[in-house]
Order: C-alpha cells, then structure tokens, then sequence
C-alpha cells in the first residue's frame, strides 16, 4: 500500500505550479510534500495556522510544537509563519489558496464529494474540507482507486456530502481523471493497468480521452 500512496503522491505533486498556495489534507495528500519538484517554490498551507511547511522531519528529529492539523509532526522551511485559526481560514474562505488537495471515501461523476464521515461511526468532526473545497481555486482529491474492492468512484455519492461539484481532478493509482461537465475523463493512464481495468474498478461511467496519455 505504500507504494501505491507513493506513486500517488507524486503524480499530485506534478500538478503543482511554482509560487502556488497549497493545502495538504490529513493522510496520503501529507505525503505530497516529499514529492515537490526540484526548483518550483510551493507554499504548503495547514488549517491550523501555518504557511510554509516543509517535508515530513528526520527520524528522531521531529519537534512536538509544530504539527500539522492532523497532529503529524512537520517542518518549516525559512519565511514560514504561524497564525491562529481564524487567519488561517480567513485565507482559505478568501480564495488565497490555489490548491487543495485531499482524500476521500467517494467522489461521483458530478464531482460531489464524500470525505468526512460513514454514518454510525465516531469521527473527530469534518475539519477544514468543507471550507477547503468551497475556498480552493482547484481541488484535488488523492485516493486509492477502490477500498476494499468497492469502487469509490461513483455515479452518485452515498455518503454525506462534503460538498457538491467541487472536485476538479482524481489521482489514484490507476490514472489522473478530470471531472468535466460531460462527466469523469481519464486522461492519463498508469502503465500497470488497462483501460478496462480501470471501467471495471469504476462504478461511475467513466469518459476516455482521445489523448490519453501514460500516467507520469
């Protein structure tokens, strides 16, 4: 599995731009940070009120007083600055992030998105994505392609909704696919799988593009 997390993190990282506003979610999306191209500046973002985290600390070098809004232990790179939350969600809800990049439990074919909670089971709460996805001028989501076997690549989400027709593009380990107004495209695919592997773990009806390219 973190191989697949890996190869993931590191298609996301590839649509990241120099000079961007990034916000990393809890899980996989964290994982982003060690995969940011060599000589682009990207400005990495957490909820709880940091800009400017760097990749995830040295073993045995983790300092305890600075987390991420998941609890995980971060760096800073030079320039980076601390702000109380309200701030920090100031800058989200003001459309200062360009990116956010998240996992999820469903995305449908309308590009709602499921990624906060399963009915009946404890959570700590929904977070910052649902002012994320509203705030980000694009919104990523990074996930694997099913979860145990069961598509999680919907013609329509089952889940509470963590917001409606936000998502703009899904990496997983079988492809990048852009959400369009004709539905899902898959416009790269990983070299390791086929197009009807894909349609086979996709319960949504997913659009092939004439261009299709090898997954990066």
């Amino acid at each position: 599995m973190a191989d697949i997390k890996e190869i993931i993190a590191a298609r996301v990282a590839k649509e990241l731009h120099d000079g961007d506003v990034v916000n990393l979610g809890i899980g996989l999306p964290t994982m982003v940070a060690d995969f940011l191209p060599e000589g682009v500046s990207i400005i990495l973002q957490s909820e709880n009120g940091i800009m400017g985290m760097g990749p995830a600390p040295e073993p045995g070098k983790e300092d305890v007083d600075i987390v991420n809004a998941g609890g995980q232990c971060v760096t800073i790179v030079p320039g980076a600055m601390f702000f109380d939350s309200a701030t920090s969600f100031g800058i989200i809800r003001g459309g200062h992030v360009d990116v956010t990049v998240l996992g999820a439990l469903e995305v449908d074919e309308k590009g709602n998105l499921a990624n906060w909670i399963v009915p009946g089971k404890i959570v700590p709460g929904m977070g910052g994505a649902m002012d994320l996805v509203v705030g980000a001028r694009k919104v990523v989501i990074a996930m694997t392609h099913t979860q145990k076997g069961k598509p999680k690549i919907l013609k329509s989400c089952t889940l509470p909704y963590t917001a409606v027709g936000v998502v703009d593009l899904i990496i997983t380990e079988m492809g990048v696919m852009e959400v369009t107004p004709e539905g899902i495209v898959l416009k790269e695919l990983h070299p390791d799988y086929t197009v009807e592997q894909v349609k086979e773990a996709t319960e949504a009806t997913l659009l092939v593009s004439p261009d299709l390219k090898v997954m990066a």
